[in-house]
């Protein structure tokens, strides 16, 4: 049987093929000639099953989609204190290639508009790496999110290089306040040859997806980079990866996305998926007319909005009953269990404490507990063992029971 999400994916680029507003960028010869009706959509799950329809495999440049995975690799390869030093978080409200800097300090306000990006491919690799073997470590870096090989187009590097001049003029004045330590012309041409990187809509969506998946490659494996980087990167993406645009995209959308002037569009829900669009007609803000369109039929279709969050922690406990003759109180869990959901946990014991001698937490249905409702159910183990009750973990994934060891003081 043929899965119906391709289909469902057919149909939608069908809704939105017909609009032909917008037009491809037309600030760089390469980009103007792009044929204006190519059109993708492609979901990539987090355990690596890719579903795609239209033109998912046709090549073009990553251009500002490159940003946020710039930015993790900066905060990987530097921490996250030398990076903030010199790009901040907060949205600027304008255009892509607007000069943004703070005024006493000269830092950009963020990595997705062009002078936080030029910074963020500076501090990309390791300290006093030369500009070549910097743009190395970008590729390889961008080529680790998609999960395989990419490479440069060198005639859209030099189309690019040829019409850089608001970027030269960024770069320099980042150079007088001291945020490049570099020769800017050296930085500017290894962001453009970032931004010249070839990739797929297929490829978008695996490397979305691997920012959906805490930085782990859903198919290859590798952790590219660890969770606590993705969760800044997703963050910075929530409120500025649209530009100008971001607080509509924020209320109407409602997921981390980034866009490029060549017509790619990402998304990413972690846990969920991550999501890629390909058209290049743009719109005023430089975002793909068609891309926005699907990106709002997708989220309202299949609730994407990351505060369309199900009230799962209701119904975290399946069942609560006196079980085995009166002796065992036996509380059936499941689902993920996050703080809402392992507050309830503990409410249902607090509000009607056990008086059977054994207490039963049955894990079987939990497939996933995050740290701090780990705790919590650590510690509600601890206090129920000190008020006199056994307590019986049925825990076949080990979610719990691998951190909870008997002490003879009843300590876990």
């Amino acid at each position: 049987m043929r899965s119906l999400v391709p289909d469902y994916l057919e149909g939608v680029l069908a809704d939105v093929r017909q609009d032909a507003s917008g037009q491809p960028a037309q600030y760089i010869p390469e980009l103007a000639a792009a044929d204006p009706d190519r059109l993708a959509a492609v979901f990539a799950t987090v355990d690596g099953r890719v579903y795609g329809a239209g033109d998912s495999d046709a090549e073009f440049t990553i251009q500002s989609i490159s940003k946020p995975f710039v930015y993790a690799l900066a905060l990987a390869d530097r921490g996250f204190a030398p990076v903030l030093d010199k790009i901040g978080v907060e949205p600027s409200g304008e255009a892509f290639n607007q000069i943004s800097l703070e005024r006493e300090t000269g830092r950009p306000l963020n990595p997705m508009i062009n002078a936080g990006a030029i910074t963020a491919h500076s501090l990309a690799g390791l300290d006093g790496m030369g500009a070549a073997t910097r743009v190395e470590r970008v590729v390889d870096g961008l080529s680790a999110f998609a999960g395989r090989r990419l490479a440069v187009d060198e005639s859209v590097c030099a189309s690019e290089m040829e019409h850089a001049h608001r970027n030269l003029a960024i770069a320099h004045m980042l150079r007088s306040h001291g945020i490049l330590e570099e020769d800017p012309r050296d930085v500017v041409d290894g962001y453009v040859r970032q931004c010249a990187v070839l990739v797929s809509t297929r490829d978008l969506a695996m490397m979305a997806a691997t920012l959906a998946n805490g930085g782990r490659n859903p198919v290859t494996g590798e952790q590219v980079v660890d969770a606590r980087v993705v969760r800044q990167v997703l963050s910075v993406m929530a409120t500025c990866g649209m530009y100008d645009a971001a607080g509509d995209w924020a209320t109407q959308v409602g997921i981390p996305a980034k866009s490029g002037v060549a017509g790619g569009l990402i998304g990413a829900l972690p846990g969920q998926i991550g999501i890629a669009t390909f058209s290049p007609r743009l719109d005023t803000h430089g975002n793909s007319v068609r891309g926005v369109s699907l990106f709002g039929r997708f989220s309202a279709d299949m609730g994407l909005h990351v505060m369309e969050v199900p009230p799962t922690a209701r119904g975290v406990v399946r069942s609560d009953r006196v079980e085995a003759d009166g002796l065992a109180r036996v509380l059936r869990l499941q689902g993920g269990i996050r703080f809402a959901g392992a507050e309830r946990i503990v409410r249902a014991v607090v509000d009607d404490p056990p008086v059977e001698p054994r207490v039963v937490l049955d894990l079987t249905m939990v497939h996933s507990l995050d740290d701090v409702a780990r705790r919590m159910l650590v510690e509600l183990v601890r206090r129920l063992r000190l008020d006199g009750h056994e307590v019986e973990l049925v825990d076949p994934e080990s979610l719990l029971a691998r951190v909870v060891i008997t002490r003879s003081d009843g300590r876990t």
